[in-house]
Formats: C-alpha cells, structure tokens, sequence
C-alpha cells in the first residue's frame, strides 16, 4: 500500500515551471499573432466578391473621383462614375466602362454602358499580330466584372479595339487619352475591389 498517497502535493515544483512555461508561451503566441489580425475567417456564406472596405471606398471618393462626372442615383441610392476622358467623345456612339457604388450594400460593381449601340456586342482586341473576339450581352454584377477580367490583358498593353456596328469593324478607345483613362477605371475598380 502506498504510504501517504493522500498527501502527495498535486503542485509539484515540476508541474508549475511546466505551466508556466506553456501559459507564458501560450500568451506570447497570441500577443505575436494579434498582429496578423486584419483577415479574418469569413464564415457568414455572404458572396463578398463585390464588396468595398470602408478605406478603399474613401480613396476613391476623395482622391480618384475627381477624374469622373458623378451622377447619383437617388432612387437606387446608388452613385456612377464616368471618366470624364471617355464621355467627352466626337463620336455619335461609345461604349463606356462605368463604376457604381451600392452604398446601401458597401458594394461596386461595373458596367458597359453603351451609347447609341444595342445588345449583345461584339468587341476585337488587335494588338502585335493577335486578336481576339469578345462577345458582350447586357447580363449581370458578375458577367460584367467578368468582362473586365477577359479584357484586362488587351487593356494593360495598349491593344486596339474595335466594335462591330451595322456588319463592319469600327475602331473604339483608339486615342492615348482613351486608353490610358480605360486603364485607370480597370485600376481604380480593381482597387475598390481589393483584386490588385
């Protein structure tokens, strides 16, 4: 039978340099990664695609948005913003990229506004010796931030574009001007969005 089992002391020396080694270990851990707190598990299954954070939404209100006409929608409760280089066109038709901000969802979202065209419409990127063929038709949020995406990399290398109207290839977005302000509306957009 043991001798004086009933008062061994449950604390040993051992055990509490043990606990305090993890407890301190276990605190430090958490102190370190506190600092690496700014993604957090999204477990609410809410589609945050199109979502704004409050930082990049005032960025663009107070800094980019000088480069657009502003139009707000009061009965959406939602505000588009046109560049203003890609309004100011001599020509009768445009295709123009819009960005909206949904500040009732904290949300933005892009659109092809076209301007004396029709849907659906058929875009030609041309540039050092390849094309390609896109095919747009007026769709939803995510047909349309998918059209951005597909057009990106003819945007990002200054590829000409044309636009087929009554049966012939049309050239659109062909000046400097008009090329760089689509590069700052995808850049800009892509920002709100946090996808640059």
């Amino acid at each position: 039978m043991a001798k004086n089992s009933s008062r061994d002391p449950i604390f040993t020396p051992e055990l509490i340099k043990i606990l305090k080694i993890f407890g301190l270990a276990s605190l430090l851990l958490v102190f370190v990664f506190s600092f690496f707190n700014d993604k957090r598990a999204d477990n609410t299954g809410e589609d945050r695609t199109f979502k704004v954070n409050d930082s990049n939404r005032l960025f663009f209100l107070n800094l980019r948005s000088i480069h657009y006409e502003r139009e707000a929608r009061i009965d959406a409760k939602m505000t588009l913003f046109r560049h203003k280089d890609t309004i100011q066109n001599d020509k009768p038709w445009n295709l123009i990229l819009v960005i909206i901000l949904n500040s009732l969802k904290n949300e933005s979202y892009i659109y092809f506004e076209l301007q004396n065209l029709k849907w659906p419409i058929e875009l030609k990127a041309v540039s050092a010796g390849e094309e390609q063929k896109f095919h747009l038709e007026n769709g939803n949020n995510k047909q349309f931030f998918d059209y951005l995406t597909s057009l990106k990399p003819w945007i990002e290398e200054d590829a000409d574009f044309f636009i087929q109207k009554d049966g012939t290839w049309k050239s659109i977005w062909e000046t400097e001007i008009e090329k760089e302000s689509l590069k700052e509306i995808m850049d800009d957009y892509l920002k709100l969005l946090e996808k640059k």
